[in-house]
């Protein structure tokens, strides 16, 4: 977590002290890429880094935002309809114009914030910025009357209307719903989830940052999403959710061979989630690795969000023995999640670290994940 002490000095600096503090993690996604807007299963977590913000309703109809990790700061009216340009203020911009729009009298604030959830290394930033304050104008403005759903929603929706990411629901949900200890397995067609304890005794849980920054906006990402809508439609079905492998093959005649295999990677996906579901019942950890496997070699040769930097850094796991491994998030870079029996934890780093370098001139970052809570006043 951000060092709030730090951030509380900042908003004296430009604000004259006072205000309320407030987090909202990052996420990890243990398996179930790129399901969400599919209407399939995913199975997050949240993890104990994430965005921290001071705010200090000002009386005015104004917000005045510094972001302490960027060195740059913004002021917008809350009732300006178009916003602000730079992409980075366009999320906090989004979150107050949706809660507005749930009935959350916003007024203006100040605000100072920042994270420690590496930008562009596919652990959500993002999704816990607009959490993060979606959170904190609820409590401010709306007496908490919003439920964490409708919080969520909000985030999502800011992606979609003033980010231009057509993102599923889970980064958003898996921040404000986050339980320590706990991952979760979130049915995005129907927003039933259930809590699964994550307690794999022997293992680790490790990302490597590949270091390749990724980005969603104007990327690849939607037109993935895209592809999958072609499929569902010509299959006749309001998602790839809804459709089967019986289904998939007889409509593949139709079909054009990307779209096909986006969608054949889309339902092995679903089917793994629940493989996975079903692992963790009997305490199978090696199952669950397995699973990820092969959704890494599903994201890489059918979905295509993967890299050269990403695809080493998986290469080098299954040579050193690693129980799982695979892109984690929109994809394009960022990092490799990566379950790994203890005993042989320093040993993968140390020749992930040495072949990263030798062979794309980077050295990937190791980054140790814990599962944390939701979105919450810190203080």
């Amino acid at each position: 977590m951000t060092d709030t002490g730090t951030l509380r000095q900042r908003f004296a600096a430009r604000f004259g002290g006072g205000g309320t503090a407030f987090f909202a993690p990052g996420r990890i996604n243990l398996i179930g890429e790129h399901t969400d807007y599919n209407g399939g299963f995913v199975f997050p977590g949240a993890v104990t880094q994430g965005i921290t913000a001071v705010v200090r309703p000002n009386g005015s109809g104004v917000v005045n935002a510094v972001a302490a990790d960027l060195g740059t700061e913004c002021s917008f009216a809350i009732d300006d309809p178009a916003g602000p340009a730079d992409v980075n203020y366009r999320y906090l911009y989004g979150i107050v114009r949706e809660l507005c729009g749930r009935g959350v009298a916003v007024e203006g604030f100040d605000a100072v914030y920042g994270g420690d959830v590496p930008l562009g290394a596919g652990m959500s930033s993002s999704a816990a910025l607009e959490s993060c304050f979606a959170f904190a104008l609820n409590s401010l403005f709306g007496g908490g009357r919003l439920a964490p759903m409708e919080l969520a929603l909000a985030g999502q929706a800011t992606e979609h209307r003033y980010v231009g990411v057509n993102c599923g629901i889970m980064d958003q949900f898996a921040s404000v719903h986050g339980r320590e200890g706990c991952l979760m397995r979130l049915d995005c067609r129907s927003g039933e989830f259930e809590y699964f304890p994550w307690q794999p005794k022997g293992y680790r849980l490790l990302l490597l940052n590949s270091r390749v920054r990724h980005t969603l906006v104007g990327s690849p990402y939607n037109e993935r999403r895209q592809s999958c809508e072609r499929v569902a439609a010509h299959v006749g079905v309001a998602t790839l959710r809804d459709c089967d492998w019986d289904m998939l093959e007889a409509a593949r005649p139709g079909l054009d061979a990307t779209d096909y295999r986006r969608a054949r990677y889309v339902l092995g996906e679903v089917d793994r989630v629940m493989a996975v579901s079903d692992a963790l019942g009997r305490a199978d950890y090696e199952e669950v690795g397995r699973q990820m496997y092969l959704t890494h070699d599903g994201l890489a040769a059918d979905y295509e969000v993967s890299c050269p930097e990403i695809d080493l850094l998986v290469d080098v796991a299954r040579r050193c023995g690693v129980s799982g491994a695979r892109i984690m998030g929109g994809g394009f870079g960022g990092c490799t999640i990566n379950l790994v029996r203890e005993e042989l934890c320093a040993a993968f780093v140390d020749e992930a670290r040495r072949r990263s370098k030798a062979e794309s001139g980077v050295e990937c970052l190791p980054i140790e994940v814990a599962v944390g809570a939701g979105a919450r006043q810190i203080d």
